[in-house]
Parts: structure tokens; C-alpha cells; sequence
């Protein structure tokens, strides 16, 4: 990175342009229009429980994985952000957001715990990695009251499947394998 950083004015702009484009992906139930927001060859990852880190690595593999089938059957979810701090001297965001489930009888079920993004973003202000962070244990644990309640998408429910048969899901490395470094 060039020794020029984005003014506040720019970084507080892209702030505002991040958080609308999720609330259009939220709307349309498909997030892959933030993929415009990476550069080619960023980093997307983030670590999913004590055996495993996702990894994508490249624009492409960004929009294929996690902005596509990491996101499938979660539809109905929104990633309301809460706080967001900006650091203009590194051109990073870090962004803390809830998870919340707007499930089929009108109710919502959130998520317990922190979540977030913290980015990095290149001179011309676009994402040069991203890591997301979250509590394993209340995502897991809010997974199983939704399949307990039946509120499960039909989509959710055939990717729970294929994780319990032990396929080898696409980005997914054993903890630490990552070819780029989570932190």
C-alpha cells in the first residue's frame, strides 16, 4: 500500500455505500453484489468452531463461496450493524453487526454474542481482506433451535446435510491450514 491513505470524508462515504449494499443483499436474499466491493486477488475469512477456518481467496472465489453458498439459506437473515469504527491512518473498518433469523410465523430469533467484519481497504478503497468474527457456540446453538423448530429454509437444511455427511465443503481447511492466515 502506497503511504497515501483515503481522507475520513472517503472512508466515512464507503461506510455508508457497505452498509447499504447489505441491506440489498438482505432484501434480495442473495449478498453476491458486495462482490463488486473486493479487489481481484482479496482475502475473505473467518474461523467456523474448534476444527475448522473458511478461506476465499480472490474476487471470484469471494462472490462463489462466501457471498454465495455460505449465504445460502439464510434468506431470511439480516446482519444489522451496530457500531462501526473507522481508522483512517490504516484504512480499516471494523464493523459489529447482529445476526438475526426472521423466521416464518413473523417472530425474529437473534443471535447472542459479538459479531463483525474488520476490513482493510487498498488506496482506491476497495476490501483487501476481510475477517468476520463470531460466537461459534450461540450460532450453533441458535442452528439447533431452528432445526428444532422447523424453521429451517429447505436450503439451510440440505447444507447442515452435507456438512453432517462430512463433505468437504469448498473453502473450508482444517484449523490453521488456511493458506492465508485468518489474523
Amino acid at each position: 500500500m502506497s503511504d497515501s491513505k483515503a481522507s475520513r470524508a472517503q472512508l466515512d462515504d464507503w461506510v455508508e455505500r457497505w452498509l447499504q449494499a447489505n441491506k440489498d443483499g438482505e432484501a434480495a436474499g442473495d449478498w453476491k453484489l458486495l462482490a463488486d466491493f473486493y479487489t481481484e486477488d482479496a482475502t475473505y475469512g473467518w474461523n467456523i468452531g474448534p476444527k475448522e477456518d473458511v478461506m476465499c481467496i480472490g474476487r471470484e472465489e469471494i462472490a462463489e463461496i462466501a457471498l454465495g453458498l455460505e449465504m445460502e439459506g439464510l434468506e431470511n437473515w439480516v446482519y444489522e450493524y451496530q457500531k462501526v469504527l473507522i481508522d483512517e491512518k490504516q484504512n480499516e473498518i471494523v464493523g459489529f453487526w447482529k445476526q438475526v433469523a426472521n423466521k416464518g410465523d413473523g417472530s425474529r430469533d437473534e443471535i447472542y454474542g459479538i459479531g463483525g467484519s474488520w476490513f482493510r481497504l487498498n488506496d482506491d478503497l476497495l476490501i483487501e481482506w476481510q475477517r468476520d468474527f463470531f460466537d461459534f457456540g450461540h450460532v450453533q446453538k441458535a442452528f439447533i433451535k431452528l432445526i428444532e423448530s422447523g424453521d429451517l429454509t429447505p436450503t439451510m437444511q440440505k447444507r447442515i446435510e452435507r456438512s453432517v455427511a462430512g463433505d468437504q465443503l469448498p473453502g473450508y481447511y482444517p484449523l490453521g491450514g488456511a493458506p492465508v492466515p485468518i489474523w
